[in-house]
């Protein structure tokens, strides 16, 4: 039972050799709780048109550089087969955020038809924003089984730099609470190295994890885009690219001994950040990679952050390496499996 005073004095350590003793505290957990074992999620980012204006998003609305698109349903269905032909246990479906009925069937017709044709053997998690009960309901029942909405922030005033006035805090943490409701895997996540972020506001993000009985977390540190407001005059130099990646491991480790059994992804932006940055993360603790395959294409239309790696890796080349990258470092693969939150099946155990 970790105190906030131990969690942030985890996440102000420097020190070289206290941060590999953290990393390795945090692995002896996930070995004790989920083994040498790495799911992987198969990702397709099936649009980036979005309505929402968040300051620190390169696909914000606001955003006039952007060229908008949304991949066909059958090129979205054919990339999912895909990720199943080559052993991926799951997928993500992942989308700015749009509400509209044509939308809502849009994506409950694409998961349907996935649930199909996989023959129930591809898991599918959605990460399509805030929608209404009814809508979470529909997707659920189409066969949707996961759902990843991130907070960004659990601090409701840091919440409203980081968004416009109509961004709405409470309602995407009732939606939260909806997700739960419906019976699905629910995840969150937040960004660590915000400009004026402090350890007391890391902290308190963990214990939001922890208050909302998450069972999956995707968060990973603040990458600045050109294009927005928050990451205007913001230069990636060799040590704030340091210090985000060490700000986003220690999340990763301390959500780990915080939480222990539930799936923590070890996200792109740490690769963004270090060639080895998805390998450090599944060291300090995470257990899920989400290898892109998304048509390489669309690519360049869906980033969030400036340097977004594996731009021009088609998936063939990005499971190759990726498979050997994760080896390497003496990690299994759950090749065809869920690899379901076992958090999520003690909750319902209970």
């Amino acid at each position: 039972m970790l105190t906030d005073h131990e969690l942030a004095r985890y996440l102000e350590l420097t020190d070289p050799a206290e941060l590999q003793e953290l990393y390795r505290k945090a692995y002896e957990v996930k070995l004790r709780h989920i083994g040498k074992k790495v799911s992987l999620r198969g990702l397709i980012e099936i649009s980036n048109i979005c309505r929402k204006n968040c300051y620190y998003c390169g696909i914000r609305s606001g955003n006039t550089s952007v060229r908008r698109y949304r991949i066909d349903a059958e090129d979205i269905i054919h990339s999912a087969l895909w990720a199943l032909e080559h052993h991926y246990g799951s997928i993500v479906l992942q989308s700015g955020e749009v509400v509209s009925e044509e939308f809502s069937s849009f994506i409950e017709k694409i998961v349907r038809e996935i649930r199909t044709r996989s023959e129930g053997r591809l898991g599918i998690t959605l990460c399509c924003g805030e929608q209404t009960p009814a809508v979470y309901e529909r997707w659920r029942k189409a066969g949707a089984h996961r759902y990843l909405l991130r907070i960004e922030t659990s601090d409701p005033l840091f919440y409203a730099k980081l968004h416009p006035a109509d961004h709405n805090f409470e309602a995407r943490k009732q939606c939260l609470r909806e997700l739960r409701k419906l019976d699905y895997q629910v995840g969150s996540g937040v960004m660590s190295g915000l400009p004026g972020q402090t350890a007391e506001q890391l902290v308190h993000d963990l214990r939001f994890f922890q208050e909302f009985d998450l069972d999956m977390i995707g968060m990973g540190p603040y990458i600045p885009h050109c294009d927005t407001p928050l990451g205007k005059g913001i230069e990636l130099t060799p040590e704030y690219r340091r210090k985000q990646l060490e700000i986003g491991l220690k999340m990763i480790a301390c959500t780990r001994l915080l939480l222990e059994d539930v799936n923590i992804a070890s996200t792109t932006a740490l690769q963004a950040l270090s060639d080895t940055g998805r390998e450090q993360g599944l060291l300090a603790g995470a257990n899920v990679i989400m290898p892109n395959v998304t048509d390489t294409s669309y690519r360049r239309g869906y980033q969030l952050y400036a340097d977004k790696p594996a731009l021009d890796e088609n998936s063939e080349q990005s499971c190759s390496s990726l498979t050997e990258k994760i080896l390497s470092i003496g990690e299994q693969i759950l090749w065809d499996e869920y690899g379901d939150s076992r958090h999520y099946f003690k909750r319902k155990e209970l």
